[in-house]
This record gives C-alpha cells, structure tokens and sequence, in this order.
C-alpha cells in the first residue's frame, strides 16, 4: 500500500536572514491568534509595534546561526524527511511549516493532486500546546474546508511522555553526558500562564499552588504545557539515572511583558553559576531540531551569559534532529496516530 502520506510540520523559519524576509515571516507568526491571543485589532497593533525594530534584530541573529544550506531548522527538517522515507513504508513523507515556507496548504493541495485520500498529520511537538500543536491542526482544518480536500486524517498526538520519544532522546543525547558535566538543564519553550489556564478544563489548575503541575490528573494533563514538559524531564532523567541535584527545569523564549512560566532560564543561569557549577549541560526538548531558539538563544547567548555570572562553559546538547533513533521512534508514534473526527 502506497497512498498514505506522512505530513511532517515544525514551527519554520524566514526565507533568508533580510530584514523584510524576517519581518514577513514575523508578522505571520505573530499575527497568528492562537500565538498572540487577543482581539484582532489588539493583535495588529502590537505586532505592529514589534515589528518597527525586531525584524533587524532577530536578521541579525538568524545570521548569526544561517548555515550554508540556508535556516537550520529547514536543513534539519528535510534531513529528518529524507530518513523518514526509509522508516514509513505506507505512501510518500513531505514536510510542512507552520510559517512560512512550504507552506501546509501547498502541500496538502500537492498530495490531493498525487490522488492521495489518507495523511498521517504529524506536527513535531513533544508537549501540547494552542500555539504549536492546536494551530496546526486548525490549519490543515481549514485548508481542506477550503478546497473540500477528501482526506482520511489521522494526527501524532502529543509524545512527551512516550517511551518511544523519551528512549530517544536519551540515545541521542547520552554521549554528551557521558563526557561528563556539574549539572544539566533542561529548557523548555515557554508560555505566558495565561495560555495555561486558557486550556485548563477544570478551571483551577496552577492558580494555588506552585508545584500543582506535577501531580496535576489525567483531564488537566492532557492539555498541560507545563506538566507535559516536567513528565518529559522526569522520564529523560529516569532513564539516564540521574540523581534530583544533578538536573533541573527552566522556559526559555520570553516576549513582551506578560507573565510567563517560571523558572525563566536566564535567571537559572546565573543561580547555577552561582551555586559554583562550572560544567553545565543544556538540552532543549521542546524542540526536536535545532533552530533559533537552541543555536542562538542558548548555544550563543546562554553561553555568553553563564560565562559572564561565573561559569566556565556551557555545552548546548543537539536536539534529536535526523539521528536514527529518532526517525525509528517518530515513524512508529506516527503509526498509533488516531483519526481526526
């Protein structure tokens, strides 16, 4: 059997590293309500706002990390593709994003051309979230509405927790601990706490006690970003056998002046400076391919700054990009997809 294509979709990337390229890309991003959630005219003036001078300064930093075979997250995306082919032997693999180029609907419209009826739609998000996960379903909703594409879809739910997920990220990050280090931090994207309780069904999680997340019942579970990414970090510690003081959590990525998850990751680099570690290693699992966020935010300036409160390095660990144990487990997740009603 041929026709069931597999749809890979990650977050995406500007075009170059032009400021107009970075702008354009920007204003889709933000623009998009499930990221920016407030009324649209609200929405356009603060984007607005943003885009007068951080268009020139994330240029900046995306040339900063732009390889030659253009943005990473793009190169390493195709690359997981390529390896993808190998492992899903049920029709073709094509790769999406969110923002940007390839764009889902043109995809989409290419597989319908192709006479493919069944997609496994496969956004590239370990923990759930609106502006990942939510946003890319409703997309792809809205372009076969749109063009009344007569798809059976199928959608990769949330892995954070998946064995599968968790063995691989520790086959992937393993020889990098096994060089040894003083602590290891691992920094997730973060949220403002106004999406958490937006998705909270009970209405009362993280509003009386700090720690709620970590105990937090299966119904709360489901569309917890935050406990999601702590039963991620507790299961990737499990498995490399680490002890509680040898790791811990932090949400990285801030904008704007709302109130975000805590902790913030530029604080805990400079309390584990602090505290004397010396050798610290940083993991990003919310992402499963480098991009930005990890080169720049953490591999550059997450360094600089440790460095700076006292630290001696600061070792930025891959995420799981195209390594081999990753395809295997992202194809088998994919096969336990379930249908979208």
């Amino acid at each position: 059997m041929t026709d069931h294509a597999l749809l890979l979709v990650n977050l995406g990337s500007p075009a170059s590293t032009e400021v107009d390229d970075v702008r354009r890309y920007l204003d889709q991003f933000l623009m998009d309500p499930y990221v920016v959630d407030l009324p649209w005219p609200l929405r356009r003036l603060l984007v607005s706002l943003i885009l007068i001078k951080r268009p020139a300064a994330s240029a900046h930093a995306y040339a900063s990390i732009w390889w030659e075979e253009g943005s990473p997250l793009i190169v390493l995306s195709r690359r997981l593709q390529a390896t993808m082919t190998q492992q899903w032997q049920l029709g073709p693999v094509e790769l999406a994003m969110r923002y940007g180029e390839p764009s889902i609907e043109n995809v989409l419209l290419k597989l319908a051309r192709q006479g493919i009826r069944q997609v496994t739609l496969a956004p590239l998000y370990p923990q759930f979230a609106d502006s990942t996960t939510t946003t890319v379903i409703e997309e792809a909703r809205r372009v076969i509405a749109a063009h009344r594409l007569a798809f059976d879809l199928s959608v990769l739910q949330p892995f954070y927790d998946q064995p599968e997920y968790l063995d691989a990220l520790v086959a992937s990050a393993q020889p990098h601990l096994a060089q040894g280090f003083d602590h290891l931090l691992l920094s997730f994207h973060g949220l403002p706490e106004r999406h958490l309780h937006k998705a909270d069904p009970s209405g009362r999680h993280c509003l009386k006690q700090a720690d709620c997340c970590r105990n937090a019942p299966a119904e709360v579970l489901a569309t917890c970003y935050r406990a999601q990414c702590l039963r991620t970090a507790e299961g990737f510690a499990a498995r490399m056998g680490l002890r509680p003081e040898q790791w811990s959590v932090s949400f990285q990525s801030r904008l704007g002046r709302a109130k975000w998850i805590e902790p913030y990751t530029e604080a805990r680099l400079d309390e584990l400076a602090a505290k004397g570690v010396k050798k610290l290693l940083v993991m990003c699992p919310a992402f499963v391919a480098d991009c930005i966020e990890t080169l720049e935010e953490i591999g550059q300036r997450g360094r600089e700054q440790f460095v700076a409160a006292g630290g001696e390095d600061l070792v930025l660990v891959p995420c799981l990009n195209d390594h081999p144990a990753w395809s295997k487990a992202l194809a088998q997740l994919c096969l336990r997809a379930p249908r979208l009603l």
